[in-house]
């Protein structure tokens, strides 16, 4: 049964792999292919290491429960070395006794915590890095698409010698603008996928920055590809009938 309540990191490399062809056959040999496939490796890595970090750490959970141990069995030694009498002296001695045992309980808990804190300190430092390897592809696929004015082919002009030379046809231009926009949004979900994992206020945050770019990236990619279509691809209105 499908689960439509989290993202499926199988689901989002099928994807990649298909974009990966379908740019592979309609520009053979071109970078935009190179760096999907790029793009697709790394939603690989990612999905691996986004599901180890939803997994709690062995050592740090074994350091955390040893604390919490050497506390409980301090406390049943000191316990166990008590001599109760009723005397003054004797009862006031077990108060001490009592109120040391506490104290460690609460050092031994705070040292636990500490540890517990740790392991979410090491998870984060580990997601951030990768989210920092997601949002450099991010630039990346965005600088693929630079150079791409539809401009130039609604209004064609004399080259000059610093002059981008540009080979696409209007229908070929707006298709790679179209994959650029679509390797964007799906680069914003592989990085998804560690906040779906962490779930760590810090994570969320920087995948929220990540989605924004991937937005704010493809919404000028769209404008282009709607430049594009009211300038260049231009579909004649049909001529209406007339009567005979």
């Amino acid at each position: 049964m499908a689960n439509y309540r989290a993202l499926d990191p199988g689901k989002i490399i099928a994807t990649l792999e298909q974009l990966e062809r379908r740019i592979t056959a309609r520009f053979p040999g071109s970078g935009l292919g190179k760096l999907c496939l790029e793009v697709t490796d790394t939603a690989r890595t990612a999905s691996a290491k986004a599901a180890a970090i939803a997994v709690p750490s062995p050592l740090f959970r074994v350091m955390s429960a040893a604390l919490i141990a050497v506390g409980v069995l301090v406390l049943v030694l000191v316990a166990l070395r008590l001599d109760v009498q009723k005397s003054a002296d004797s009862i006031y001695s077990v108060l001490q006794g009592v109120d040391s045992g506490f104290n460690l309980i609460v050092l031994m808990g705070a040292g636990a915590l500490f540890v517990l804190r740790l392991e979410e300190s090491n998870k984060r430092t580990r997601a951030l890095k990768d989210l920092h390897e997601l949002r450099s592809l991010m630039h990346i696929i965005d600088m693929h698409q630079l150079t791409k004015d539809p401009s130039v082919a609604a209004l064609p002009g004399p080259a000059t010698e610093a002059s981008v030379t540009r080979v696409l046809t209007p229908f070929e231009l707006a298709r790679y603008l179209d994959y650029c926009s679509e390797m964007l949004s799906l680069t914003a979900k592989i990085a998804a996928l560690y906040a779906q994992s962490a779930r760590d206020s810090v994570v969320i945050a920087t995948v929220n920055d990540l989605e924004q770019l991937a937005a704010n990236l493809s919404e000028k990619i769209w404008q282009k590809i709607g430049l594009l279509q009211r300038e260049v691809l231009v579909v004649p209105k049909p001529t209406p009938l007339q009567p005979s």
